[in-house]
């Protein structure tokens, strides 16, 4: 199940009757919205990310929506993935078994991403 964000963005004079059409969707569940700002946040659902896309393409096809885009995106699949790879890998780094490495080679750069990055 993949869920994701979308940021609708509509004249603030149109955004009762684009809220009344997203609030009673079939296609994306409605959460909040500011009107001054035209903003409009609803999220939609799908087993894959074509699911995703379609409902998507179906709130940037609405009338008076000026802009519809994806902000933050949830896979079930690749969490559980992640998961996996977290749980198989050591939790102890490389670098800090390797006896041959000195302290004063280790570079660190603000990313834990890059903690095997040696001088």
């Amino acid at each position: 199940m993949n869920i994701s964000s979308i940021v609708v963005q509509v004249k603030p004079e149109f955004m009762d009757d684009v809220l009344e059409v997203l609030q009673n969707a079939a296609f994306c569940d409605y959460h909040f919205h500011d009107k001054e700002k035209g903003k409009i946040i609803v999220t939609v659902e799908g087993e894959g990310v074509d699911d995703e896309i379609r409902n998507l393409k179906i709130v940037q096809s609405l009338e008076h929506v000026l802009s519809a885009e994806m902000m933050m995106s949830y896979s079930e699949d690749e969490l559980e993935r992640e998961i996996r790879k977290l749980e198989n890998q050591d939790p102890v780094p490389a670098m800090l078994n390797d006896n041959s490495l000195r302290a004063e080679d280790i570079v660190y750069h603000g990313d834990l991403r890059k903690k095997d990055i040696v001088n």
